[in-house]
C-alpha cells in the first residue's frame, strides 16, 4: 500500500467512520467504499502527475515538448523516439547554455556532438602564433597559422559529427553476437535511428552561440 492507492484511501474513509457501527470484519462495505476510494486515488496521482509537470527536473510526455515550445519555439524539437530523459537534459543543457565567447562555443558542440571542435580566429594570435612572439607558439607546419586583422569578427570552425549513433537492442552489421531470429538481429531503417544528431543540428547550435554581427565559417567532418 502505498500513499494515495486506492487501499490507502479506503483505510482513510474507514477511519472516518465510528468503529461501533461495524464488525471487526467489513466485506460489505469495503465493497462499497472501493469505488469512491478509487476514484479519489486516481484523482491524487492525476493532481501529482499535474504537479510533476510544473518543473522541467519532473515534468514528462508532452509537457516537456511544451517546455520546449515556450522557451525555444520551433529550435528544439524532440527527436524520433527520443525520451524523456535526454530530451530533458537537451532542454537543460540549452537553457543554461553559455554564449558569444568561443568556450561557449566548444562546450555547445561537445554536448551536442560529444566530440571537441577546431576553433581557428585568424585574428587571435594565440591561435595565428607570432614571428618572435611567446604567445601560442610558432613552427611551421607544426604550431600556429596564416592571421589576417582583414578577418575580424570571423572564425573558421571544423565541427565532428557524433561518434555513433544506433538502434537500441540491434547488433551493428558484422557484429559477432547476433542471429538470425534472435532479438539482436533486424531489418531496420534510418527512421528507427535514436539519438542521431544531424548536420543540421550542428549548424544550428552554431548559429545559435555565435555573437551577433560575427561570422563563423563551418565545415562538418567525421
Amino acid at each position: 500500500m502505498a500513499t494515495g492507492d486506492a487501499q490507502d484511501i479506503l483505510g482513510r474513509i474507514k477511519a472516518l467512520l465510528p468503529r461501533r457501527w461495524f464488525p471487526d470484519s467489513t466485506p460489505v462495505l469495503d465493497a462499497l467504499l472501493s469505488g469512491p476510494a478509487w476514484a479519489l486515488a486516481l484523482v491524487y496521482s492525476l493532481i501529482q502527475y499535474a504537479k510533476d509537470q510544473t518543473r522541467i527536473g519532473t515534468a514528462t510526455d508532452g509537457f516537456l515538448d511544451l517546455i520546449s515550445y515556450d522557451y525555444f519555439g520551433t529550435a528544439l524539437p524532440r527527436r524520433h523516439s527520443e525520451l524523456d530523459a535526454p530530451f530533458r537534459a537537451r532542454i537543460l543543457a540549452t537553457l543554461l547554455r553559455p554564449k558569444a565567447t568561443r568556450p561557449g562555443m566548444i562546450a555547445s558542440l561537445v554536448n551536442l556532438t560529444g566530440r571537441t571542435p577546431i576553433i581557428f580566429e585568424p585574428w587571435r594570435v594565440a591561435d595565428t602564433g607570432a614571428w618572435g612572439g611567446t604567445v601560442g607558439g610558432f613552427a611551421w607546419n607544426t604550431a600556429g597559422a596564416w592571421g589576417s586583422l582583414r578577418l575580424n569578427a570571423q572564425a573558421f570552425i571544423t565541427a565532428y559529427r557524433p561518434g555513433s549513433s544506433g538502434i537500441p537492442n540491434v547488433a551493428g552489421w558484422n557484429s559477432t553476437y547476433a542471429g538470425w531470429g534472435a532479438p539482436y538481429l533486424s531489418l531496420c531503417s534510418l527512421s528507427q535511428i535514436q539519438g542521431a544528431v544531424t548536420d543540421a543540428d550542428i549548424y544550428a547550435t552554431v548559429d545559435s552561440v555565435k555573437a551577433a554581427g560575427t561570422t563563423m565559417w563551418t565545415r562538418l567532418s567525421d
